[in-house]
């Protein structure tokens, strides 16, 4: 891992949503050079689910050899931002670095996301990062340092990524015009670039997005965290940028990146907005006509792979499984022994059949039968395969990454 330098000893840095995650995890870092870092962040009582406040977290940064400011701040309210803002400067003389990390997050598609969560999604996202990079930006201009980081996306237009949640990734992406726009604004005065993970990242929030067992194809937030000490190391012309973390980590000599990996070794998940085969995914599916008799769905399935599947699958099902999903998957298929099928895991015990399910399905996907055989088997990821264009999903993004975590309990019997 990246070693500390003691370049921000004595710098303040004001962290949002620094309470736990990848927030904590560059406080952290800051804190060992002798940094003084201000915890702008809404957790002042513990969370029934969620580890950590701004007081543990401030306990930790002072054991790591930091000055800690916890001050309660919702991003949504400007006047507890100048609040905040004020009491940093107040205590530390002034601000260094401001790292936009509060974000919110909803996979749900334009139907199923409802207002009260778009709201909450620009809010957070888009218009918090504003309004605390405008709070702070009167004190970073007369920093010798003067660093604005935003967790946020690379802008990347392939409408693969607005699909599916199309609030989230507009959201996101203000956070990333943020960048473009006050990179050119305060050139030469101070520093704008936005840091994006080339994997997920493990946090409590991909644990609530993806369920246990996820952590395997996750990394560390420490790798954020270093990338983010490798952008506060550079000059203020090192402005405008949209960073990935392996690749500024690369370019700095880090070479083993299984340091990072909660499972080293173990395939990884890639994030969103990043194209991984920009080619396949951007790349528009053949079209032809079909004939009226081969556009009618087979009356009934052949006897072959995908039924073995299902066969397995239904084997599989427990109750305990049914409690942990409460979803219902519609999977529509094509190629031998194609057609519509379905996996539904609401029902008490669960159940899978071929043709629709009897209540209205939360996700449903449409992939060849080999590569219904080859996901269910674990020969391919449903991440690559709906990243590169092969799997289409429509409906509630997370109860579609809850499936892949039964697909690994499944792997070994298929």
């Amino acid at each position: 891992m990246l070693p500390n330098t003691g370049k921000l000893a004595g710098c303040t840095v004001f962290i949002t949503g620094a309470s736990r995650g990848i927030g904590k995890a560059i406080a952290l870092k800051a804190a060992k050079d002798g940094a003084n870092i201000v915890i702008a962040a809404k957790t002042a009582q513990a969370h029934p689910k969620l580890a950590g406040t701004i007081y543990s977290a401030a306990e930790e940064i002072k054991a790591a050899g930091g000055k800690a400011l916890p001050c309660v701040v919702d991003v949504r309210d400007e006047q507890q931002i100048s609040s905040a803002v004020e009491k940093a400067v107040e205590k530390f003389g002034g601000i260094d670095i401001l790292v936009n990390n509060a974000s919110a997050i909803s996979l749900t598609n334009t139907l199923e996301t409802p207002t009260k969560k778009v709201d909450l999604m620009m809010n957070i996202n888009t218009r918090g990062t504003y309004l605390t990079s405008k709070a702070c930006i009167p004190y970073l201009k007369k920093s010798k340092i003067a660093h604005i980081l935003n967790l946020s996306p690379p802008l990347n237009l392939n409408p693969l990524w607005f699909k599916q949640h199309c609030a989230y990734t507009i959201a996101k992406y203000g956070m990333s015009m943020c960048v473009l726009g006050m990179a050119e604004e305060f050139k030469g005065e101070i520093a704008v670039n936005a840091l994006w993970p080339k994997t997920a990242i493990y946090t409590a929030a991909m644990d609530m997005l993806g369920g246990s067992g996820i952590e395997s194809q996750c990394r560390k937030v420490d790798i954020i965290a270093d990338a983010a000490y490798c952008i506060f190391k550079k000059p203020k012309s090192y402005t405008g940028n949209f960073i990935i973390d392996e690749n500024i980590l690369k370019e700095e000599g880090i070479k083993n990146f299984d340091v990072y990996a909660i499972t080293p070794g173990h395939p990884l998940l890639p994030d969103f907005f990043l194209d991984e085969q920009p080619v396949t995914v951007t790349k528009k599916p053949e079209t032809h006509e079909l004939k009226e008799e081969e556009a009618q769905p087979p009356q009934k399935p052949r006897s072959g792979a995908v039924e073995g599947t299902f066969r397995i699958v239904k084997d599989s099902l427990s109750d305990d499984i049914v409690k942990a999903t409460q979803a219902i998957y519609q999977f529509e298929l094509s190629g031998e022994d194609g057609g519509t099928w379905f996996l539904d895991l609401k029902s008490k015990g669960g159940n899978v059949g071929y043709g629709e399910p009897s209540d209205r399905a939360d996700v449903v996907m449409s992939m060849s039968t080999d590569d219904f055989v080859k996901m269910f088997s674990g020969k391919l990821k449903p991440t690559i395969a709906f990243m590169s264009g092969r799997l289409k999903i429509k409906g509630n993004m997370a109860l579609a990454i809850k499936l892949e975590k039964l697909m690994n309990q499944m792997n070994a019997r298929l």
